[in-house]
């Protein structure tokens, strides 16, 4: 099994529902996501061109960069916290046709939450 990562990035304001504390409140962050492609095979010595799954990645966050997520329409029904937003990208970034296997979103350096189907 070969596993390639790329880093994306993206500055996004959330507030979260049925939370009583701070973060129930509008604020943002700076978040870092991470996404991991799992592939049994080698095409030409590589699993995937790290460009391309660093562009579905950027494709993603550009969706949610400089907006209030809780305003996006997945987030309307969904609560718009980091483990949901690591479901987004995943959900996203499959939907490509990408072997996604992990999604880990950073609020901050101490903050990370994943997602996995499994």
């Amino acid at each position: 099994m070969y596993e390639i990562k790329v880093t994306t990035k993206f500055a996004a304001a959330h507030n979260l529902r049925n939370y009583k504390g701070n973060c129930e409140n509008v604020h943002g962050h700076n978040w870092k996501v991470e996404v991991i492609a799992s592939f049994m095979e080698l095409k030409e010595g590589m699993a995937m061109d790290f460009r391309d799954l660093k562009r579905i990645s950027d494709e993603v966050s550009d969706e949610l960069d400089h907006r209030n997520i809780n305003e996006l329409p997945y987030f309307k029904t969904v609560n718009p916290t980091s483990e949901n937003v690591a479901r987004y990208f995943f959900e996203k970034i499959e939907e490509k046709g990408v072997p996604v296997t992990k999604v880990s979103v950073s609020e901050t350096d101490e903050y990370t939450a994943s997602y996995t189907k499994e």
